[in-house]
């Protein structure tokens, strides 16, 4: 009769704490759902790539920049070529 009760009793404890685990679980999800940690940490990630993107547009018109005043450098030469050339 002892061995019997006892699984009996470790039954429902078993089942007792497993109900605890569960509930601190759900109680874990809402509270994380809820944290504003997590969504900082979002927004200073929209920021970080935000801020990569603007540096990387900026790059890119430099860039473009740089070629166009090459391109009316060499404009410039060939013209200066051209009535060099009409001159002689």
């Amino acid at each position: 009769m002892g061995k019997q009760h006892n699984k009996t009793i470790k039954r429902s404890r078993r089942k007792l704490y497993l109900k605890r685990k569960n509930e601190q679980k759900k109680a874990s999800i809402a509270r994380k759902e809820s944290s504003p940690v997590k969504k900082t940490v979002k927004k200073v990630a929209a920021k970080k790539t935000a801020t990569k993107k603007t540096a990387k547009k900026a790059a890119a018109k430099k860039a473009v920049k740089k070629t166009a005043a090459k391109k009316a450098v060499a404009k410039k030469a060939a013209k200066k070529e051209v009535t060099k050339k009409d001159e002689e």
